[in-house]
């Protein structure tokens, strides 16, 4: 085994200032069928998935509408409804869908506002933890989907609000209207378009929610993750979970998966202490 020594990292993470949640949390898109398309392949292994997350200690579980849609927000009430103290449910708005694997937005306020409410309904829930947003729509005003979130919220309907694939400018304007506490951008140890936005979220005191944390992965990202996962006799994928544990004392990982022992591999990451000349080795790889 390698090093243990070298380096560590803060387990939890506090939301918006009252809601503190391990970092290591579970994303639900692949609880779905295929194409994130309707039920499961196998119902009870998602309802298994779903128990066990929490057994492990996790308590942050991200979802959306558009899972499914409505599936993925349907079998998390099933499984985990009532829902344990601490406990937080994170779910978004803004997508549209039109078959599998296609994700027409739509953040026009008359769609949101039914999107929320049937969130709600299918987690039998009175407010949303952490309500995001799930695109920027090219075709509404920005000032009209963040006026719906700032009166969501003076509802009483969503406690916390977060964004998603957002630039800095657009955090920025959105906070002229509603304090922003999570930011969800594509991001992992070879992807780091979002780089400028996840030192935003570090200076502010924002999550920042890193979705396809596992990427495709290049060959030399993929060699490398390997690489040093025989040191620590990890898998490449519980090396990038890991990294990202260590890259932000502010990120909250949600990687999603349908089958009982991935999530228990993932949950493995945490307990995997990167020495600093691996970690340096890592944010060498490329952008």
């Amino acid at each position: 085994m390698a090093d243990q020594t070298n380096t560590s990292y803060a387990p939890t993470f506090t939301l918006g200032g009252d809601l503190t949640v391990n970092r290591m949390g579970y994303g639900a898109m692949r609880i779905t069928g295929e194409g994130i398309w309707g039920p499961p392949q196998d119902h009870d292994e998602s309802i298994r998935v779903l128990k066990r997350a929490v057994e492990l200690g996790i308590n942050f579980i991200d979802t959306a509408d558009s899972y499914g849609p409505n599936v993925s927000e349907e079998l998390i009430a099933e499984a985990l409804h009532p829902y344990r103290a601490g406990l937080v449910i994170a779910t978004k708005g803004g997508l549209l869908r039109t078959g599998p694997n296609q994700w027409p937005i739509n953040a026009h306020p008359n769609h949101l506002r039914e999107a929320l409410e049937g969130s709600l309904k299918r987690l039998k829930l009175d407010q949303i933890d952490l309500y995001q947003l799930h695109r920027v729509d090219p075709e509404v005003p920005f000032e009209k989907t963040l006026e719906f979130l700032q009166q969501a919220q003076k509802d009483g309907l969503v406690k916390h609000i977060g964004l998603s694939e957002v630039s800095v400018e657009q955090i920025k304007k959105a906070q002229e209207y509603v304090k922003v506490v999570s930011v969800q951008n594509m991001y992992s140890v070879d992807n780091r378009k979002w780089e400028a936005e996840l030192k935003y979220c570090e200076q502010n005191d924002m999550a920042f929610i890193p979705w396809y944390p596992l990427n495709g992965g290049n060959t030399e990202a993929l060699g490398k993750l390997e690489k040093i996962g025989q040191k620590y006799e990890a898998s490449k994928q519980q090396i990038a979970l890991s990294w990202l544990l260590h890259r932000s004392p502010n990120i909250l990982l949600i990687p999603g998966t349908s089958k009982v022992k991935h999530l228990e591999e993932n949950a493995k990451a945490t307990s995997i202490s990167l020495s600093q000349e691996d970690m340096d080795a890592l944010e060498s790889l490329s952008k």
